[in-house]
């Protein structure tokens, strides 16, 4: 059975800093690419960033680069993004899915399984 659980979310300040984690089971990293996707109340989902472990490449949304960085433990099936300066339109809440191997990884269309969310406030 195919799982994804996403966790690592909670409050931070303006400018903080989270990693979130995801725990996958039920497949292998290298037959899939995992994304992370936020979803904020009134706003389009969006693929914020994604890993391909077949090769190592990644992949991130405008709105994230050169803050976000998405990594991968293959022994621990986990998945990370770790989230830097974060600033105070970003809270929502954060999941991670399954896109196959070479698809539009960012796309919000094509996810083959998805896990529930954790969520990211933003605040002072």
């Amino acid at each position: 059975q195919v799982q994804l659980v996403g966790s690592g979310g909670g409050l931070v300040q303006p400018g903080g800093s989270l990693r979130l984690s995801c725990v996958t089971s039920g497949f292998s990293l290298d037959e899939y690419q995992i994304t992370w996707i936020r979803q904020a109340p009134g706003k389009k989902r969006e693929g914020v960033s994604c890993i391909r472990s077949s090769d190592g490449n990644t992949y991130y949304a405008d709105s994230v680069k050169g803050r976000f960085t998405i990594s991968r433990n293959d022994a621990k099936n986990t998945v990370y993004l770790q989230m830097n300066a974060l600033n105070p339109e970003e809270p929502a809440v954060y999941f991670c899915a399954q896109y196959p191997l070479y698809s539009d990884c960012l796309s919000d269309y094509g996810k083959d399984n998805w896990g529930k969310g954790t969520q990211v406030t933003v605040s002072s």
